[in-house]
């Protein structure tokens, strides 16, 4: 039977594969500081060699604060590395506080480790939907650049959901348009779109009649909404940049020789 018992921290010793990576330290400090003031709410897990199975937040706080002591779950079993892993990222991925990239990482991870098993397979280990599933593993259908932004903060998995519907090749546009503030909406909107075909128009010339006798002209090969979208963003970037420091026509040249 697995025991409850309290031992000192320097009985535990951190296992290198624990999956979760980023501990920001004040968030640290405040989780032990709550452990001080109010006592240890749940009770980490490990082995009887003192290997921690789950809890590494909470050593990783009481460490910070001085704590001397916690409590733990000692199981009685005898546990393989993959069977600890399999504990692991399982109990990772059910924690509030885990970020949308490092919970697509642990369930990649399950899947990776479970050859056999479909994303049915997934969610009945995990005891959620199936739609949920389909969301978490969503990134693994993105490009680089997605992956990157989640795991950057700068975008969340149900803007990564939304983007791995498309294309691999229109998924940089989709991406240029959350990165410049488009709504989920609106990703939901051009999205909808680019799945019913209307991204599949290409031309070699645009014209963007705006207000005030303004347009803007592009030329290329086989511009799509797609390609449309990436170049104003990209244009849009370099200008904000130069503004502060060049006239427009200074920015003319400057564009002119880096398409060279």
């Amino acid at each position: 039977m697995p025991q409850l018992l309290t031992k000192p921290l320097s009985w535990f010793h951190r296992d290198p594969g624990q999956p979760r990576k980023d501990f920001a330290e004040s968030e640290l400090r405040l989780l032990g500081e709550s452990i001080k003031q109010h006592g240890q709410l749940a009770p980490v897990g490990a082995l009887e060699t003192g290997r921690l199975i789950w809890g590494e937040r909470r050593l990783r706080a009481a460490e910070l604060v001085g704590i001397k002591e916690l409590s733990v779950i000692i199981t009685d079993k005898v546990l393989t590395d993959s069977e600890v892993r399999l504990v692991q990222l399982t109990e990772n991925i059910h924690r509030s506080d885990l970020s949308a990239y490092d919970k697509w990482q642990a369930c990649a991870a399950l899947m990776a480790m479970n050859p056999g098993w479909q994303m049915r397979d997934l969610g009945d280990h995990l005891k959620c939907d199936p739609s949920m599933v389909t969301r978490l593993l969503s990134p693994s259908r993105c490009i680089a650049q997605v992956q990157a932004a989640l795991k950057a903060g700068q975008i969340g998995l149900s803007d990564a959901y939304a983007i791995s519907k498309v294309q691999e090749s229109e998924q940089a546009a989709l991406l240029a348009r959350k990165l410049d503030g488009a709504s989920r909406d609106e990703l939901d909107r051009q999205v909808r779109k680019q799945r019913n075909g209307v991204s599949t128009v290409k031309v070699d010339h645009v014209r963007i009649a705006l207000p005030n006798n303004v347009a803007v002209v592009l030329s290329g090969n086989g511009m799509g909404m797609a390609e449309v979208v990436t170049v104003l963003s990209d244009v849009l970037k370099e200008a904000k940049k130069a503004a502060a420091q060049y006239d427009v026509k200074t920015f003319q040249s400057m564009m002119k020789d880096r398409a060279r």
